[in-house]
């Protein structure tokens, strides 16, 4: 075995391959340190006395040496494993108390995972910790704003032109495929062509305010990534002139936050993450926001675990799919892959014709253009392994 190889089968296996392989030395040994007080006989403390002495893993509850574990591992590896590991740190070390502290949160990398943690503790901060958790939370925001933004506002943009058509337009306004489609039945076999009866042309842009969304988001524990991307993404839409945005979220109460939009950070601290959740009511109040349904684009984000009344939460689904208005049913809105959710709701809601589910954010823009258009997002469902 090469000594390249051998090195990287140490750092994989850990302290129980220094026989065979040996014990890593400078960099490496301070790498395979830092693994080890995090994965390592669990973390704890004690870890290296039930070693024998032979290492020093565990990171305990001291805030100074948790701090400097986060400045070596920023050092050591990679942003994207960086924040694997704080991730890994927070859950298997339960240092979700040690986060309350400034100094703390001025060590950690800041990312989706980080800020839908401080969101859950935001009600218990004290108040010197509030600064610096804000300052985590806008520097994820702004991030994800740079990464979103653009491709939400040319995809939306894109889809009202489209979907604002006219029957006269200008040729260089002419939408070739819908006219094409729209014209088979006079194709003429002898000139192996269509000849339009009617053509069909992308609207000219306005300035008014041409669809309504609603953003109903459940805030139970499990949805954290979600809450986040969507507080983000209600505030780009926001910001958009041709919609009327609103924020809706709930567990088994119901919170308005349109009025924050302006701010993303003052909307993600308007969050309470966990506790229940009241689908059904949740819905009822966003129906009172849809003044003009056909015009009007719902979704709800959840993962459909409903703890309200089934039957009322199914019945305003059906009432508004029939009144015209688009609904959008997401599982979840985040890079973590599969969800879990109840897939007996999400089973009722596709016989309805409303499809469920999970999304990436960089897939959102799309999702929307596509509501927008009033595209049957069964068969996107289906294209993105949804039910």
């Amino acid at each position: 075995m090469s000594d390249e190889r051998s090195r990287r089968w140490r750092m994989v296996l850990g302290g129980p391959a220094d026989e065979a392989l040996g014990k890593p030395e400078g960099r490496d040994g301070q790498m395979d340190a830092a693994l080890a007080a995090l994965y390592d006989a669990g973390g704890r403390p004690d870890a290296a006395e039930q070693q024998g002495g032979r290492r020093s893993a565990g990171l305990g509850s001291s805030a100074p040496k948790v701090a400097r574990w986060l400045g070596d591992i920023r050092e050591y590896f990679p942003g994207t494993v960086v924040q694997v590991m704080q991730s890994d740190a927070i859950e298997r070390l339960d240092l979700t108390r040690l986060l309350l502290e400034p100094e703390m949160l001025a060590a950690v990398e800041p990312d989706v995972h980080l800020v839908g943690t401080l969101l859950s503790l935001n009600r218990v901060m004290p108040a010197k910790t509030k600064e610096a958790a804000r300052q985590v939370v806008r520097t994820v925001v702004e991030d994800l704003e740079k990464r979103i933004s653009q491709k939400t506002r040319a995809a939306v943009t894109g889809a009202l032109n489209r979907a604002a058509r006219i029957n006269r337009p200008r040729h260089a306004d002419i939408d070739w495929d819908r006219t094409i489609r729209a014209n088979l039945k006079h194709y003429q076999p002898e000139y192996r062509t269509v000849i339009p009866d009617r053509l069909i042309g992308y609207g000219r842009r306005t300035t008014s305010v041409q669809r309504d969304v609603v953003l109903c988001v459940d805030q139970s524990g499990s949805m954290a990534a979600s809450v986040v991307f969507s507080g983000v993404f209600a505030s780009v839409l926001a910001s958009m002139r041709s919609l009327r945005t609103s924020l809706v979220v709930f567990d088994t109460a119901v919170v308005d936050l349109t009025e924050q939009l302006s701010d993303p950070v003052e909307v993600l601290f308007g969050t309470q993450l966990g506790g229940g959740t009241d689908i059904n009511r949740a819905i009822a109040y966003g129906q009172q926001l849809i003044s003009r349904p056909r015009d009007s684009i719902f979704v709800l984000i959840s993962d459909l675990y409903e703890g309200g009344v089934r039957e009322q939460m199914l019945r305003r689904v059906a009432e508004m799919t029939a009144a015209g208005v688009q609904v959008v049913v997401l599982l979840a809105l985040s890079d973590e892959g599969a969800p879990a959710y109840d897939h007996d709701n999400a089973a009722a809601l596709a016989a309805l014709g409303v499809p469920a589910f999970a999304c990436t954010p960089d897939a959102f823009p799309e999702v929307m253009a596509a509501a927008i258009e009033r595209r049957d997002l069964r068969a996107f469902a289906e294209g993105r392994d949804g039910l």
